[in-house]
């Protein structure tokens, strides 16, 4: 960074500070060695395995009768039949509201329902596995992944050594063993695609089904010197290749590469898919050596890592964020798909994912995301956009035949090319999806501040959703506008009563946020008549619903009275931002109270991503020692060894009642953005430093966070009081910063100017790469 200061008086002290801070601390950038997973043995399961990835393959690294086994997986290896009855004549949001009326509901049940619980696809599938044989007698002394690397360490009593990776930006899984000696050889394990299935054994959706009622022939492995090849065929034309290949190194070492390679049929929409085999793949890298690929795979990281940094005084708490960024660097990348339920690790235990594995957007996909904008890895995140705009033909063939209407609705639950799939249709066919997913756009368009996204990207696709809004919607006898019929996701479950004749605040604050920041976007793009038009329509819309302690509630006649692991009458505090702390005296009590009731109902049927996100609305309520509280529980309770979240109480102290582990990640990143929460806020107009921190935290630290408005923001809290902060801009523009300025001195680089300050709030003017920096006065 190039920054010349305009000329002051500050002193060669408060000088050589400041350059300091603009000096990159790559120290504090990269995670430490206390952040590691660290293990004195193998997992005996394959969800508390080693994970690596790079958002198309992944491989867990475990142990299973006595054998080193790599679990592999890629995120495109999906069986893609329709879900079985779905659509019918009765497929559609009319047919819906007229059974409600009448209150005849289980067709509804079973037409929508059902499937979902009693099909076994489509879903994500497993790939396969690779078993490596131990000498006998030696025993694992350490079982790490090394974060700072994302690569995975495993020793062993006899000196003998394994390294391995997934490429960072490659199709390829590499693995170095030291001391392998002459007769190293792996297996290539299939998936048991083919056997006996237990007539008694009832569908399990949650659980997983065998994936023997998948009803694949089973697949084929050739093995050749030094190579071993699996080629499976799946529904309709689908396939996919395992490859693996390995070589001497010398002096006992081998080094070996795998692959996995998916091949849709050439009239499948699918994008991900690729036509170049695994084998071709391995080939190809084992051309080169371990030592390069290492090298090119760690420059990916290190400049990852570069990105953002937080350092807080509860070692808890810091190591799990630090996992969480790990996990989202593993899974997130553009020209991949979008995380998934368990994204590139899925289940390696003979049956299929959790949930089908498949891309829930009722919350699942949305959390996921959540700490990719202040935690400044929005490259990473324009891969969920880029799914949703390459399946938005599909989403629009939906709207018209499920909706019957122009515009643009997602299904709740879909596959890999989008397609809805059925499920509990309050969620999985819920009208106001569009308008969630409408959310990441904004806060694309928000954090980065780039005017060609906006006009090609984030605009149409408000356009498109505010359309749908718009005709979906009637007005009542008050001259109210409504949903014909709303729900609020899970609530009631899939039962009639989970219908409501009103809009639900889930579905109003959807509605709301949407047409608000449609506004503000036309606004950008100088359409001032189609901000009016939404302005206008805003307005139709009634108040959310409240008790008389101005406690949000579920829906007018539903308040919040049993423990419920889905927040969605909060939307409009977190994530939508529609109710603000900042916004005065009432929107305090309706934040505070329903925070407060949350908290009295108690989290009996709570999940861990419950736990997380209680954390984000806590800090968006000031409260740091509550926020902390969640992240704490959340981290102690909730996660498997490797950090992976396990849905339950694993810890069975009360927790919740749910004591399961199906492991989903939506829970892990809704963490991270938390711990973000608490350090830097920006949603309300203006920059605030530390907001949420517990008063026991005197010192913390963070680096490059970003900021609304494109503006990385580091600062650091010493002996309980901000000491030091830095803004630079990627963009021109003006910011504004939350700080007692006459407690700082500012230098400010040339073309900064400070156009604004109370005393509370300095505003300053930027040009694109300018820097301001406040540092504490001496006393």
């Amino acid at each position: 960074m190039n920054i010349r200061f305009s000329a002051s008086i500050f002193s060669g002290k408060f000088r050589l500070v400041i350059l300091v801070l603009l000096v990159p601390v790559l120290l504090y950038a990269q995670p430490k060695p206390k952040h590691d997973l660290h293990f004195d043995k193998l997992a005996q399961s394959w969800d508390e395995a080693l994970p690596l990835g790079n958002g198309m393959l992944g491989a867990l690294v475990w142990e299973k009768n006595g054998k080193l086994r790599f679990s592999l997986d890629r995120a495109d290896v999906w069986d893609m039949r329709p879900m079985a009855g779905l659509h019918r004549k009765e497929f559609s949001y009319k047919w819906v509201q007229e059974q409600v009326q009448k209150k005849d509901y289980k067709p509804v049940q079973q037409y929508f329902d059902v499937p979902y619980d009693t099909e076994p696809a489509p879903s994500k599938i497993p790939a396969g596995a690779l078993e490596f044989s131990m000498p006998a007698g030696v025993t694992v002394r350490k079982a790490d992944v090394e974060l700072s690397g994302a690569s995975a360490v495993v020793e062993w009593s006899n000196g003998m050594k394994l390294r391995t990776f997934v490429h960072a930006t490659r199709p390829e899984g590499w693995f170095r063993f030291e001391g392998a000696g002459p007769d190293f050889s792996p297996e290539l394990i299939a998936p048991g695609y083919s056997g006996k299935i237990d007539p008694n054994e009832k569908p399990n959706p949650v659980g997983g089904d065998d994936l023997a009622r998948l009803g694949y022939k089973q697949g084929v492995i050739k093995k050749e010197k030094n190579s071993i090849t699996y080629n499976q065929e799946g529904w309709g034309g689908f396939r996919y290749e395992v490859n693996v290949q390995w070589k001497s190194a010398g002096n006992g070492n081998v080094e070996g590469v795998w692959s996995i390679s998916s091949h849709f049929p050439a009239v499948a929409t699918v994008k991900a898919a690729v036509q170049i085999s695994a084998a071709t793949v391995v080939q190809n890298a084992l051309k080169g050596t371990f030592t390069v690929a290492s090298d090119s795979h760690l420059s990916w990281w290190t400049a990852f890592w570069q990105k953002s940094s937080i350092q807080v005084p509860d070692a808890q708490i810091e190591k799990q964020w630090y996992l969480e960024q790990y996990k989202f660097g593993s899974a997130a990348r553009r020209g991949a798909p979008p995380i998934s339920l368990q994204a590139v690790w899925t289940a390696d235990n003979g049956r299929i994912p959790p949930w089908k594995g498949d891309f829930h957007h009722d919350l699942n996909t949305q959390l996921s995301y959540w700490p990719a904008y202040s935690g400044n890895h929005l490259e990473e995140a324009l891969g969920y956009l880029d799914h949703l705009d390459e399946n938005k033909n599909n989403y629009l063939r939906y709207t018209e035949q499920f909706f019957g209407t122009k515009g643009l609705a997602v299904p709740g639950v879909t596959t890999l090319d989008g397609t809805e799939m059925g499920g509990w249709i309050q969620y999985s066919l819920s009208p106001t999806v569009s308008g969630w997913l409408a959310q990441h756009y904004y806060l694309q368009w928000r954090y980065r501040m780039d005017k060609t996204f906006l006009k090609n990207r984030a605009y149409p696709w408000f356009r498109e959703v505010c359309t749908f809004f718009e005709n979906i919607t009637v007005k009542n006898q008050k001259g109210e506008r409504h949903l014909p019929i709303s729900s609020s996701p899970e609530i009631h479950d899939n039962s009639l009563e989970a219908w409501f004749p009103e809009t639900t605040n889930y579905d109003l604050a959807l509605i709301k946020f949407t047409f608000k920041a449609g506004a503000e976007l036309a606004v950008a793009m100088q359409d001032q008549k189609q901000a009016e038009k939404w302005r206008k329509l805003l307005a139709e819309f009634p108040d959310y619903a409240r008790t008389e302690k101005q406690e949000l509630m579920f829906a007018r006649n539903l308040p919040y009275e049993e423990s419920h692991r889905h927040f969605s009458h909060l939307m409009a505090i977190h994530p939508l931002g529609l109710i603000k702390w900042e916004d005065g005296e009432s929107a305090q009590k309706t934040i505070t109270n329903t925070i407060a009731l949350l908290d009295k109902v108690g989290p009996d049927f709570w999940c861990g991503y419950s736990y997380a996100w209680l954390a984000n609305l806590k800090a968006r309520a000031k409260n740091g020692a509550g926020a902390k509280e969640a992240l704490t529980i959340f981290a102690k309770a909730f996660c498997l060894p490797n950090s992976f979240h396990a849905n339950g109480d694993q810890s069975k102290s009360g927790y919740s009642k749910f004591t399961y582990r199906p492991f989903t990640l939506e829970g892990n990143f809704a963490f991270a953005a938390g711990l973000q929460e608490m350090m830097l806020q920006s949603y309300a107009g203006f920059i605030e430093i530390m907001p949420a921190l517990p008063a026991e935290w005197k010192d913390a630290e963070f680096n490059n966070l970003r900021a609304e408005g494109a503006v990385l923001v580091s600062a650091k809290k010493q002996n309980g009081s901000i000491s030091e902060v830095s803004l630079t801009a990627e963009k021109e523009g003006v910011a504004i910063l939350k700080i007692d300025s006459q407690s700082f001195n500012l230098a400010l680089s040339k073309g900064v100017k400070k156009i604004g300050d109370d005393g509370k709030f300095v505003k300053l003017s930027f040009p694109s790469g300018g820097n301001a920096v406040f540092v504490k006065k001496e006393i």
